[in-house]
């Protein structure tokens, strides 16, 4: 099989554990795949059990998943865990019905999950197996018509390896742009050899300047926390942010940091003490173990304070 020869060597493909897969494949929604091996590996040592992760403190699993963005996911896999270990035994489910009961999990990490820790024959649709299945129909499929198609192709005695192989297809070779069609093991059944199309255009990128406060003292640093209504990472620490650049002379750091569609320019400010804002003095050793926001943990491990 293509798959068994041309997959990459990734953490969660070595593991049937439930778990771990569940794990792996809320961490890659709307995550690179290089970005997410660390944090895998990272989130499993504190946490090796879903008991574990549910006996956890939010923000200890805030801490873990740092780094990560859209944190939401963090708090429904935690949400989860609560809900497994209180009415499935500790036990994640074996099918993708009960699966999709749990928070923060949908219809394809269900039938991710199912066929790939349980071999449940049940089709998954991402968006690398959309394009491959737009690709080689040649019609601009959507919705059910999608999920149709993909479990009239699967593999019924190997889902999930089938489906992790179709994935694979579309993240390395079936590509959204530049295919690399002529490695492609199902080219003789393609209609369109990577001519399909995109019907949209990626969201044009925004550009912002933000200032922050970097504050410390005694091997400590001032944070200041997110409302807990806040719409973006609700209850992370982050340094002071400024509304403007009040300081003359020099930032003493500069950095980049994008979000969604976003792109922001960073300037990080040294200050003797803090301005009249709500927060508290964090010591450097508890800052690994603080749930902060991305670009704070950018900003401290620049400015090489952890």
């Amino acid at each position: 099989m293509w798959y068994d020869e041309h997959a990459r060597a990734l953490p969660w493909r070595s593991t049937r554990d439930p778990y771990r897969i569940w794990l792996s494949e809320i961490m890659l929604q709307q995550t690179r795949v290089a970005a997410v091996i660390a944090h895998y590996h990272e989130f499993l040592r504190r946490f090796p059990t879903v008991r574990k992760l549910a006996a956890a403190r939010e923000a200890s699993v805030l801490a873990a998943w740092s780094g990560l963005g859209y944190y939401r996911r963090a708090r429904m896999l935690h949400a989860a865990a609560k809900v497994i270990v209180r009415q499935h035994d500790g036990k994640v489910p074996s099918t993708s019905e009960c699966l999709q009961t749990l928070p923060g999990i949908g219809r394809y990490t269900a039938a991710a999950i199912a066929s790939i820790a349980f071999e449940e024959p049940v089709a998954v649709v991402d968006g690398n197996v959309e394009r491959v299945l737009q690709r080689v129909s040649g019609k601009r499929l959507a919705g059910e018509m999608l999920w149709k198609m993909a479990g009239e192709l699967l593999d019924k005695s190997c889902p999930g390896d089938f489906n992790q192989a179709m994935m694979e297809l579309g993240a390395a070779v079936c590509t959204p742009r530049s295919p690399t069609c002529l490695t492609c093991p199902v080219i003789e059944l393609c209609a369109t050899r990577g001519e399909l199309t995109e019907n949209s255009k990626p969201a044009p990128q925004k550009k912002r300047e933000i200032h922050y406060e970097l504050i410390c003292r005694n091997g400590e640093v001032f944070l200041t926390q997110r409302g807990s209504d806040a719409s973006l990472m609700p209850g992370m620490w982050e340094l002071p942010e400024l509304a403007g650049p009040k300081k003359t002379g020099e930032p003493a750091l500069t950095l980049r940091h994008s979000i969604t569609v976003t792109n922001y320019t960073v300037h990080v400010w040294l200050v003797a003490a803090p301005s009249h804002v709500i927060g508290k003095w964090t010591p450097v050793e508890r800052l690994k173990r603080t749930a902060l926001t991305g670009l704070a943990r950018k900003i401290l491990r620049t400015a090489d304070i952890i």
